[in-house]
């Protein structure tokens, strides 16, 4: 027997003999050496067992579908419920606070005892109660109003968060009379121009910065 054909194949040739699975003489085999090294086409070497383009992996557009005519952005009917349960929540937690601080002032004269404490348990529920109410109902007439307005004008835009607030404003201090319900309009329009103005910050400093 030579050397050619008693001679051992190195680990990197390609083998063509051998038995297949029924004995059958199978086709050639590669090494995991020699496939590394493959090239695919207009594939990206992510790996040279991918049978896909990983182009096609990467999305680009959003992973849910929208139903016929509805919009990307959550209406002010979906974002009131939001609202209203924030500013309840603001509220009470801020009322406590400040039924805290007053608690204290109140009773600094007073020695640490059972009355104290519930004094100051009675002015930290009080205060928690008052500013929830007070900043739900803030909450529950902007809501109100913005939805009216939205669907009144079919549009959804600053204009519109711009006119909630003032009437907002105008209405919860309406039984102070004309000047209080002026008072309150004005502080609306302020805050709700505020908003506005904040929420449409980056693209005013967008515009702002291309035009020089």
């Amino acid at each position: 027997m030579d050397k050619e054909s008693s001679g051992s194949s190195s680990p990197g040739s390609r083998r063509t003999g051998g038995l297949g699975l029924f004995g059958s003489s199978a086709g050639p085999q590669y090494s995991k050496t020699e496939l590394a090294g493959v090239p695919l086409t207009g594939m990206s070497p992510l790996s040279p067992y991918l049978n896909v383009d990983p182009r096609y992996l990467i999305q680009d557009t959003d992973e849910f579908i929208l139903p016929t005519g509805a919009n990307k952005m959550r209406g002010r009917f979906e974002l009131a419920f939001f609202t209203i349960g924030g500013c309840c929540i603001t509220g009470a937690v801020s009322g406590a606070v400040n039924g805290l601080r007053m608690g204290l002032s109140e009773t600094r004269n007073m020695a640490w005892s059972k009355p104290r404490n519930v004094q100051i348990l009675n002015m930290v529920t009080r205060q928690g109660a008052t500013w929830a109410n007070t900043l739900g109902s803030l909450a529950l007439l902007y809501s109100a109003f913005g939805v009216i307005i939205e669907k009144a004008r079919g549009a959804e835009d600053d204009l519109n968060t711009i006119a909630a607030g003032t009437l907002t404003g105008v209405l919860y201090k309406s039984p102070g009379g004309l000047r209080g319900a002026a008072r309150g309009g004005l502080v609306g329009l302020t805050l709700s121009g505020l908003y506005a103005l904040y929420s449409n910050w980056h693209h005013l400093k967008g515009s702002s910065s291309t035009r020089y």
